[in-house]
């Protein structure tokens, strides 16, 4: 069956950075005992990722390469923010590094890295963890079949046969 819109989509792949000397940086892998499965044409995975999967059947295999412009767009250095020290009171300071989950005004979910922590706030770094980042992926189509009506009205799958819970 041919990848189309409405069809939950397994595939394994391995995800490299492109660094600017043309070097590799291993990102993350998915294997088939753990593919990667989603909903495709609905608007979840970058758009450009989505137009190299067009076609594809179970069995095939791809490299492409995806530039920051296509992907989650450059880094933005001014793209940081203060967190006060009061927003961890329970759950502790976080390190530098952490990840820490939030949601802006409007609700929508975004990750920020901590980069610094000062006697007045954590200092957060808002860009997407991929912002500016050239990523080149090699993957394998494990399945493609069409999503349940479920899954179309949940818009996610749910798993590669349509029976995982959440």
């Amino acid at each position: 069956m041919t990848i189309d819109k409405n069809h939950v989509v397994a595939l394994q792949y391995t995800l490299h950075a492109i660094e600017e000397n043309g070097e590799k940086t291993f990102i993350e892998k998915t294997d088939a005992e753990n593919p990667f499965t989603f909903l495709y044409g609905v608007g979840m995975m970058l758009p450009k990722f989505e137009e190299h999967l067009q076609g594809m059947v179970a069995g095939d295999k791809k490299s492409f390469t995806i530039v920051p412009e296509e992907g989650y767009g450059d880094k933005d250095d001014n793209a940081k923010t203060d967190l006060p020290l009061a927003m961890f009171e329970e759950s502790g300071i976080p390190p530098v590094g952490a990840i820490l989950p939030l949601q802006d005004p409007e609700g929508n979910h975004l990750n920020a890295i901590v980069l610094e922590v000062t006697p007045e706030a954590v200092v957060a770094d808002l860009n997407h963890p991929m912002a500016g980042k050239t990523l080149h992926f090699d993957l394998e189509v494990e399945s493609t079949r069409p999503a349940t009506e479920e899954e179309l009205d949940h818009g996610h799958a749910h798993g590669v046969d349509g029976n995982e819970e959440h």
